[in-house]
């Protein structure tokens, strides 16, 4: 998927905060969870995310889902990884 037609995609799907941001090589963030929902596009390079005890690495033109509430982790490869995220608010529970 392309830059642009992913950033529509989030928009009309109501993501907001909206942009591109890169992490250092090597990092780990250990098991934690946000309060939002959350979607990647990855530009460069890798980051695995492991959630349900599954690693997956998500490379350039890859695409990664990660719902509020989700627990995972991430682990960025050796080169570090630029991707475009957005972010929109978890519905209130009904």
């Amino acid at each position: 998927m392309n830059k642009a037609g992913f950033e529509s995609r989030l928009r009309k799907q109501g993501y907001e905060n909206i942009g591109q941001r890169e992490m250092a090589a090597d990092v780990v963030n250990e098991a934690h969870t946000h309060d939002f929902d959350a979607q990647v596009l990855v530009v460069d390079d890798e980051i695995t995310i492991t959630r349900d005890g599954k690693a997956h690495t998500f490379r350039k033109g890859d695409t990664c889902e990660v719902p509020a509430g989700t627990v995972h982790a991430e682990q960025v490869g050796p080169e570090g990884v630029r991707y475009i995220a957005g972010r929109r608010q978890a519905a209130a529970p009904g």
